[in-house]
């Protein structure tokens, strides 16, 4: 237990809720200190306040940028008050203590969505507010450092609990929640930084991040899990969800694979249907309704209970055929009226309008324990001025946009990837395979399960090149007449031998799209 409260700094840009902290501080007569336009509004709210420059005898100067950074502040604020000689130092200098920091930062983030002027910006990254809380929340033993205006409440709980004092252990929550702000605070500042002048690997990286809600459980119910957001404008995902249950880990780790896939087809109406990350139906038409029943009919077996993303707004004729199979959740762009009452008649099943996202991140990391890896997201398709037409039939104009598809969508399938596709659609995926040769296998039985009429003359792409002749022949027996594959193998001889004899179509990319 500390000693009783004798002295508080209060400095926030943020003046809600303060009334009932400062009745509850006016109660055990604690002394308040303040500056700018927290003493104004303290003062207005008619309560009593010190002003900073009366309590350090120092007159703010340069513009306001330096008036909390004094050594009457920040000994008050650091001095151990277990040691003889800090009190004697304070003594000397008749410096008093100061018990309590309530803080909170300059709206750096804020900013940021209001202005792209680089000076504005910089006066707005905030030096002497987290100069205090980082002094009180190393001093916690002594000092309770508040920086979020949620824990007022049960600030003022505490010091009614133990009349005007708080407990350690309630010091030390705060300290820790203290730092994590600091080091957040920084990170935004570092990563504006980094983005304005272009640099995707820094000497260090930070990452920082806004809890956003607690999940339900992880991947399985014995994992706890919450979900964050790490963005220098907005403090949602502008996933804006308009009804069904809140949505698990799973959902979101199936959403962000299906957007990854829906937004880089830019020119059409776009479907893409995910099953635990992978997709497992995608179709790109001039019809909404053609690319929704083209994505569905690729595997309708592991669509059942998939996520379902549409770059286009859903009418009522979609959203009918939609209800015939259970999705977990419809991601679109926009819904009409009609639409949105038949889909929401299944009370579980989550409808999010995705209008509002972008993608800004350039990188994407991987995390395990202590280590990290980042690496520049996959943009590329391929350079069709190097594309290498190896075989003795050549494709048509036609059939290098079909091939594109193909390839494209192959790049967002777990490695080892096969993608067989028939006008813009899939009829066949073959994911996660430890070998090329299960992978097509597994692509050509799906097609020929659920597709087998659009096998013939079907296109099939590769993510990596083919180590052997054996996939290749696979898919030629199924009825694919075009592969398009990255190259690269020692036996691409062989395999463009084993292309000429069935007398199908094979054009090398030259680019890989593993995706692990």
């Amino acid at each position: 237990m500390s000693q009783k409260i004798k002295n508080a700094l209060i400095s926030v840009s943020n003046k809600e809720n303060l009334n009932n902290l400062l009745q509850a501080l006016k109660k055990y007569k604690i002394n308040i200190i303040s500056s700018g336009g927290t003493y104004r509004s303290i003062k207005k709210m008619g309560f009593k306040a010190k002003e900073i420059s009366e309590f350090t005898h120092f007159k703010e100067m340069l513009d306001g940028r330096v008036k909390t950074l004094h050594p009457k502040i920040h000994s008050g604020i650091l001095f151990n008050r277990k040691k003889d000689a800090h009190k004697k130092q304070m003594k000397e200098r008749e410096f008093e203590q100061i018990d309590l920091i309530i803080v909170n930062f300059y709206p750096f983030k804020e900013i940021l969505k209001k202005t792209s002027n680089n000076n504005t910006i910089i006066e707005n990254i905030d030096i002497g507010g987290p100069s205090m809380v980082r002094a009180a929340a190393k001093n916690y033993n002594d000092v309770t450092v508040i920086t979020d205006i949620k824990d007022y409440a049960a600030f003022i709980k505490e010091i009614k609990k133990y009349k005007g004092k708080t407990s350690l252990q309630f010091r030390e929550k705060l300290a820790s929640k203290a730092f994590g702000l600091t080091a957040f605070y920084d990170s935004m500042i570092a990563e504006w930084y980094n983005n304005k002048l272009g640099i995707k690997f820094p000497e260090r990286k930070t990452f920082f991040g806004k809890k956003v809600s607690q999940l339900r459980y992880g991947e399985n119910p014995h994992q706890k899990s919450s979900i964050y957001l790490s963005d220098l404008k907005y403090d949602k995902n502008n996933l804006n969800q308009l009804s069904g249950k809140d949505l698990s880990y799973n959902n979101y780790n199936d959403i962000f694979a299906g957007l990854e896939i829906l937004f880089s087809e830019r020119k059409m109406s776009s479907t893409v249907i995910i099953k635990h990350a992978n997709p497992c139906g995608v179709a790109s038409n001039k019809s909404s309704f053609k690319s929704f029943t083209s994505a569905q009919a690729s595997d309708p077996v592991s669509a059942f209970g998939g996520v379902v993303a549409c770059n286009f707004k859903i009418n009522k004729k979609i959203a009918l055929e939609i209800n015939k199979t259970f999705f977990e959740v419809i991601l679109a762009k926009g819904f009409d009226k009609k639409a949105l009452k038949i889909l929401k008649k299944k009370k579980n099943m989550r409808i999010i309008d995705i209008s509002k996202i972008s993608f800004k991140s350039e990188t994407t990391t991987k995390i395990f324990d202590n280590s990290f890896l980042l690496q520049e997201k996959d943009k590329t398709v391929f350079d069709r001025k190097k594309l290498k037409f190896v075989t003795k039939n050549k494709p048509t104009k036609g059939e290098i946009e079909e091939i594109e598809f193909a390839f494209r969508i192959c790049k967002y399938v777990k490695s080892n990837a096969i993608v067989i596709t028939k006008e813009n659609a899939t009829i066949g995926i073959g994911a996660g395979q430890q070998n090329r040769l299960d992978s097509c296998r597994i692509a050509a039985q799906k097609a020929k399960k659920f597709q087998p009429k659009k096998l013939y003359n079907c296109i099939a792409a590769s993510d990596a090149f083919f180590p052997f002749a054996d996939g290749v022949k696979e898919l030629v027996k199924a009825g694919v007449k075009l592969i398009i594959q990255p190259g690269g193998s020692i036996r691409d001889k062989e395999v463009i031998a084993e292309a000429n004899k069935a007398k199908i179509k094979m054009v090398f990319t030259g680019t890989r799209h593993f995706n692990h």
